[in-house]
């Protein structure tokens, strides 16, 4: 039998205590997105934002069965709809601008307050059948939405600073969160619309969309600071920030176009469900995505969004509705790849005064883009020499996308950029 251990105290001899084993150190969640969101703070704002971001595919659509249903005229709803757009496109930067200045609960809550209010403003228009003016100028005065899903990026981009891995898994998740709020919404407002009343859709759209920027502006342990401006000009003027616009415009018609096209070719019931499979492919290619170590070149993503765009053309040419679904569904994968490295640039060219403004600026550009593509698109379904004709359209703005990334050089890695330079001089 082992003799005790012995030790001097102030009351004379005694036994030495025994000290365990410190207990193992808890292991680390082997997936990025588990480790990402292990981070304090980061659930409740994800929570919030998520709510507020569903809207987002909700508002438009919701719109136009409303002002359809009633004023029987699917133009006049079209038309308020692009008017929103068109002001949105407007005060979407001015309003990222007042979140980087003053941060973003005291700006997002009151602008969102606005927006919601100029939404039930136009519910009472429409189910009073005010007169048509009416209806465009409560749009446009009340376009104020704050953009929910810049002030998120802009939260892990604060949190996880000097963890380049862990933001591109933050960026990754984002967009395809996007997707998932652009797949989701569209369906939620026809249910709700068809179920209940026209307008029902726009209503609980704005109750979303009030109670999530609400509980994300609550969670102020993860706002960013507002940093001092160390620029007085805008983000358009950072080096390499207008070609990245550029692509961001040309991606956008890809978009646009790819909808449009796709839902004059299938043109029935089934429509919806066919297109949202790209916005499922997307998401599901954001997610993996993000689980990698590092990013692609933005050129690399936009050369796969070329090649994977032809993927519908070559299925519309057979006929088959079956073959179109499978083509969208791997059209898609290549787009949430793109837009966070795209995202990602923006991050990395804009100042961090002025993160806000410039997101915003990007996605205005990618709106841009996005009307013009379901412009072209509408006028290659009513004049196509064949029934597949208008998907060249996607494909042609992917490689327009392209060349403009390969010309300018945006997105190259800076170390390449000197050397290349060296070797000129």
């Amino acid at each position: 039998m082992p003799r005790p251990d012995l030790t001097l105290t102030p009351a004379g001899p005694a036994l030495a205590p025994r000290y365990r084993a410190a207990a193992p150190a808890p292991r680390e969640p082997r997936s990025p997105y588990l480790r990402l969101f292990a981070v304090p703070g980061t659930r409740a704002f994800t929570a919030g934002n998520l709510i507020a971001r569903l809207p987002a595919g909700m508002f438009g659509i919701s719109a136009v069965i409303m002002i359809a249903a009633g004023y029987d005229s699917y133009a006049l709803a079209g038309a308020v709809t692009a008017a929103g757009l068109a002001a949105g496109a407007v005060t979407g930067p001015w309003i990222a601008r007042l979140v980087d200045r003053h941060g973003q609960a005291r700006v997002a809550v009151p602008a969102t307050l606005h927006a919601v209010l100029g939404r039930v403003v136009l519910v009472v228009c429409v189910h009073e059948r005010a007169p048509v003016w009416t209806l465009f100028t409560v749009t446009a005065l009340t376009a104020t939405l704050p953009n929910t899903g810049g002030m998120s990026r802009a939260r892990w981009a604060r949190l996880l600073r000097g963890d380049p891995a862990a933001l591109h898994t933050a960026n990754s998740f984002e967009q395809a969160a996007d997707e998932l709020c652009f797949m989701l919404g569209p369906v939620l407002s026809v249910s709700l619309c068809s179920a209940l009343f026209p307008e029902a859709g726009t209503l609980v759209a704005a109750a979303l969309n009030l109670g999530g920027i609400l509980l994300f502006a609550a969670q102020r342990s993860t706002e960013p600071p507002v940093v001092p401006r160390t620029s007085h000009g805008s983000p358009l003027r950072a080096p390499g920030m207008a070609p990245l616009l550029a692509v961001f415009l040309a991606t956008g018609a890809v978009f646009g176009s790819m909808e449009v096209v796709a839902l004059a070719f299938v043109d029935g019931p089934v429509a919806g469900p066919v297109l949202a499979l790209q916005a499922a492919g997307s998401c599901a290619a954001g997610l993996l995505y993000g689980r990698a170590r590092r990013s692609a070149l933005l050129r690399t993503c936009l050369a796969a969004m070329t090649l994977l765009m032809a993927m519908p053309l070559l299925a519309a040419s057979t006929g088959s509705l079956l073959a179109l679904a499978a083509g969208l569904l791997v059209a898609g994968m290549a787009t949430a790849p793109t837009m966070v490295t795209g995202m990602a640039l923006v991050q990395r060219l804009t100042p961090e005064s002025q993160l806000n403004e410039g997101m915003t600026l990007a996605v205005t550009a990618l709106l841009a883009g996005v009307s013009a593509g379901s412009a072209a698109g509408g006028w290659a379904a009513d004049h196509a020499p064949f029934p597949a004709f208008g998907f060249l359209l996607p494909t042609a703005a992917a490689a327009v996308a392209l060349a403009l990334c390969a010309a300018t050089g945006v997105g190259r890695p800076r170390r390449h950029r000197g050397m290349t330079k060296a070797r000129q001089s």
